[in-house]
């Protein structure tokens, strides 16, 4: 205003008439920006309260210049004078924080005056019910209060709203909720049964049930009234308990005589303290009995006992001691709670029914009630007892048990500029302790403050609002280059002996340019996968870190161009371009690609862009997936005979079975087992070296020709066998002569060698042959097998000529010659997907399988079904072709077949049939 004044004497040429003339209008204007008082208003409808929605412009009253809550904003929303902002009495506590803007020029204090206001809520205690709109700042109800289901009992029932205004002012809003009298006093039954002896004495009293109404204050529960009391026998006192509740106690005043009149009806009243006042009631049934004609006495009506609120489970509280001067059952006292005892007392004691001894029973504490009153009774054995009262008052004692509790709410996002200047608003900080006195008086600061240059030092401070509310602001200029992140944290201690500390971190973050590259976490990345895995498995991540924020910290991941042997490494792996994530595209063979290798890009998404790589190595592991193969003895379709002498004692050696398993370690370690036929435990067999002994001296007239099943197991994961049968039997004839070779027998006693040279010949010739068919077979299907087993179903030409020429059928082993001109589609293994559900019959295990062929084919994929079974004594399966998946696929004679390659012991059998029969084929090893 004074800047103001000065520009305008000096436009008039400082005549006095025109500061006359400025001083008048200053004054007008003062009067008119004087703020005018409007408040909420409850209005008393059909609802208990009712919120009319005010500006909150007009919540706190302000100059004109203030950036916050202009006058001159407020004038164009509230044209109308009985409409100007001011504070209203319901909201309290509302302080505007002063900037520090000493030399600002005059251009920028404009600039900031026309800017637009937004309104933003940090903390609303109940944002169900109240909210401000962020453009106007109405605050305005969202729904029907109820104080009842707000608040309960409490007094003094507000809400609290705090609004950070244009990213500078903070206000705190402070809503009352006023109560209605809307709730009448209701009973917890609408009928009372009471027993009372005939000896009663004028003076006994008997608690009542009380009665609950949830309004607060002049609305709540006042006071009970009597009535139907014909003879005036009895009267109404009524009590209050330490936490304000009022409970009523019927007292006897006249004898009672139960000849003259057994039984009277009463009825309870209860009345609130609204206007007009409401009620409840309830019907009292007394009904006079006979009884003993003594009662217990407690030593004393009532009892006080200070009890720390961290005292453990099973502390004494009080030893309770009521006497009967009757003899025998009627003297013999049993204590317990009142029948009106609130529950929460019952789970925090116990009282010995015998002695009278009260314990804690629960975890007590004191900030839920500082006080707890217990009612005890004591009655003796005796028919129709009158129990005796006394009241328990337990004092909690506070101890400093509970350490400060911190919370905030971030205004900048944890994220702030190097260019924000001091005294810029990070955080607001609410701190709050639930023990009462000093251990609940606060002190809270930033830990690091003020040392600036120091080791942990931050550039933040607090400053206090008001009722343990904080912000966190800067305290001197920001510079990334220096340190680009900082851990804030906030220290509160409270008051006890020994105070208790409590603490709480969050990050920030100073914004900066694109000036780091992402980093790997490492330079080398070693990935395992094992061989024969699915197409999309994951393999492993790459991460990639860039300090910078936004979009110049985002990395995305690409592979860069590369080859294993001449094929583009975008055939093996892809990599996810979000999370690094490196997944397979094929199936590894271990027998083809042992490792590999390929390099990884990281690129932010800053301008310009910078960029890193890493290199990935890819190791393919060796799985079990050789089943052993049993060489000797030898086998005719898995069976072979072995000739014992009758006279042949214990131990004789009856024969060795030996088996070759390609794998290597566990894989290829074997063990030999005697599976079936062996229930007499004639034979035993060495499970390493695979040698069979007898066991029974006269084993040939218990069981002249054995059939033992043979089983030979490696140590894989999973675990593959083989089965053999082995026919013993029974040689007629004397045993032979030591030195005289024997069938069978004595063979296996040659020595480790002889057997060597043809066994070593045997296998390389078979590896040579094997290495030379799976040459041919490579370079024949252009890598695209990955084992020495094929699978290819051939397709008739004409049901989907786009794959290529027809051709018939080859059987075991053999192709058929193709027919078309056109270039064939064959189907690797890669393209099939194999669905297996189990099934079992009288032959063994059955699975039944869903042959698909990829969608990568030019056609829409083709279904087949197929089940395979696994005899128990052959190593080989059957696989059965048994029609098309879709109806409208016909396969015709010579195209339905499945043409398979294997090597293996054994020959092979392949049928084909049309689609409509089942052809079983044998498959070796399958």
């Amino acid at each position: 205003e004074r800047e103001r004044e000065r520009r305008r004497t000096e436009r008039h040429g400082g005549q006095g008439r025109g500061k006359a003339k400025a001083a008048r209008r200053g004054r007008r204007r003062r009067r008119r920006r004087r703020p005018r008082r409007v408040g909420f208003r409850a209005v008393h409808w059909d609802v208990p309260f009712h919120l009319v929605p005010l500006p909150l412009l007009g919540a706190c009253p302000v100059a004109e210049e203030s950036e916050l809550f202009g006058a001159r904003g407020a004038r164009r929303r509230h044209g109308d004078r009985q409409h100007r902002p001011r504070c209203p009495a319901a909201v309290r506590g509302c302080r505007r924080r002063r900037r520090r803007r000493r030399g600002l020029p005059p251009s920028v204090e404009r600039a900031r005056g026309g800017a637009k206001s937004t309104f933003r809520v940090l903390e609303n205690s109940a944002p169900h019910l109240l909210d401000v709109d962020g453009e106007s700042g109405l605050l305005y109800t969202k729904q029907r209060i109820d104080r009842e289901a707000l608040c309960r009992r409490s007094a003094k029932c507000q809400l609290s709203l705090e609004v950070f205004a244009n990213d500078q002012e903070i206000c705190m809003i402070k809503v009352e909720i006023q109560d209605l009298n809307d709730n009448a006093p209701a009973f917890p039954s609408d009928q009372v049964d009471l027993d009372i002896s005939e000896n009663a004495a004028p003076g006994t009293r008997f608690p009542l049930a009380s009665a609950h109404d949830p309004d607060a204050g002049e609305n709540g529960l006042r006071t009970y009234l009597l009535t139907r009391d014909d003879y005036g026998l009895f009267s109404l006192d009524v009590k209050a308990r330490g936490d304000g509740t009022k409970f009523p106690e019927l007292v006897v005043q006249k004898p009672l005589d139960r000849e003259e009149q057994s039984h009277h009806t009463l009825v309870l009243t209860a009345l609130d303290g609204g206007d007009p006042p409401r009620s409840g009631t309830v019907q009292l049934d007394v009904r006079l009995i006979d009884s003993n004609d003594n009662s217990p006495v407690f030593e004393a009506a009532s009892y006080v006992v200070e009890l720390p609120e961290n005292a453990p489970l099973g502390t004494a509280v009080l030893d309770l001691n009521a006497t009967d001067a009757d003899e025998g059952t009627n003297g013999q006292v049993l204590y317990s709670f009142s029948g009106y005892t609130p529950e929460r007392v019952r789970q925090l004691f116990s009282i010995d029914p015998q002695t009278g001894l009260i314990r804690v029973k629960g975890n007590l504490d004191y900030e839920e009630g500082g006080l707890v009153e217990i009612d005890v009774q004591a009655r003796d054995l005796g028919p129709n007892p009158i129990p005796a009262h006394c009241k328990v008052t337990v004092r909690l004692v506070d101890r400093n048990d509970n350490a400060p509790t911190i919370g905030f709410v971030s205004v900048r996002q944890g994220a702030l500029s190097e260019a924000a200047p001091p005294g810029t608003v990070l955080a607001l900080v609410r701190v709050t302790d639930r023990d009462s006195g000093k251990n609940g008086q606060l002190q809270c600061r930033v830990q690091g403050e003020g040392s600036a240059g120091g080791e942990g030092a931050v550039p933040f401070t607090l400053e206090e609002n008001y009722d343990n509310l904080y912000t966190v602001v800067t305290d001197r200029p920001l510079d990334r280059e220096v340190q680009d992140e900082y851990n804030v944290t906030i220290l509160a201690r409270d008051g006890g002996n020994p105070p208790l500390n409590s603490t709480k971190s969050f990050s920030v973050r100073i914004l900066d340019e694109n000036d780091n590259p992402p980093r790997f976490s490492k330079s080398l990345y070693v990935l395992q996968v094992p061989e024969n895995n699915i197409p999309g498995e994951y393999l492993g991540s790459v991460l990639a870190k860039d300090p910078d924020l936004g979009q110049n910290g985002t990395v995305s991941y690409s592979i860069l161009p590369g080859h294993v042997g001449d094929v583009s490494i975008y055939t093996y792996v892809s990599v996810n371009p979000t999370n690094g994530a490196i997944y397979a595209l094929r199936s590894f063979n271990y027998e083809q690609t042992k490792h590999f290798e390929f390099h990884v890009l990281a690129k932010d998404s800053g301008s310009p862009h910078r960029e890193s790589n890493a290199t990935v190595r890819v190791t393919v592991l060796d799985v079990n997936d050789n089943a052993p193969l049993i060489i000797l003895p030898a086998l005719i379709n898995d069976t072979a005979e072995l000739q014992v002498p009758r006279n042949a004692g214990v131990g004789y050696p009856v024969g060795t079975v030996r088996a070759l398993d390609s794998d290597f370690g566990e894989s290829g370690r074997l063990t030999y087992e005697i599976v079936e036929g062996n229930e007499e435990h004639l034979f035993e067999m060495d499970p390493a070296s695979g040698e069979i002994r007898t066991l029974h001296p006269y084993w040939e007239e218990l069981s002249p020709v054995a059939e033992l099943v043979v089983k030979v197991s490696d140590h894989g994961k999973p675990s593959l066998s083989a089965v053999a049968k082995l026919i013993v039997r029974a040689l007629a004839g004397p045993l032979p002569e030591a030195g005289e070779p024997q069938v069978n027998g004595e063979q296996h006693r040659r020595p480790h060698w002889d057997l060597s040279l043809p066994l070593i010949v045997t296998l390389s010739t078979v590896s040579i042959i094997l290495l030379a068919a799976m040459i041919t077979i490579a370079v024949k299907c252009k890598r695209e097998n990955k084992e020495i087993r094929t699978y290819n179903c051939r397709i008739a030409e004409y049901s989907h000529p786009q794959l290529g020429g027809g051709g018939s059928g080859g059987g075991g082993g053999g192709a058929g010659s193709g027919g078309g001109k056109g270039k064939k589609k064959k189907i690797s293994k890669n393209d099939i997907m194999l669905v297996p559900s189990e099934g079992e019959d009288s032959r063994g295990p059955l699975n039944v399988m869903n042959v698909v062929s990829s969608p990568s084919l030019a056609t829409s994929p083709m279904y087949f079904d197929y089940q395979t079974r696994l005899p128990l004594s052959s190593p080989r399966s059957e696989v059965m072709y048994l029609k098309p998946a879709s109806n409208n696929l016909t396969v015709p004679q010579g195209h339905g077949g499945c043409h398979t390659s294997f090597t293996g012991q054994g020959t092979n059998n392949v049928t084909e049939a049309p689609a409509s029969r089942m052809s079983i084929i044998q498959v070796g090893d399958f």
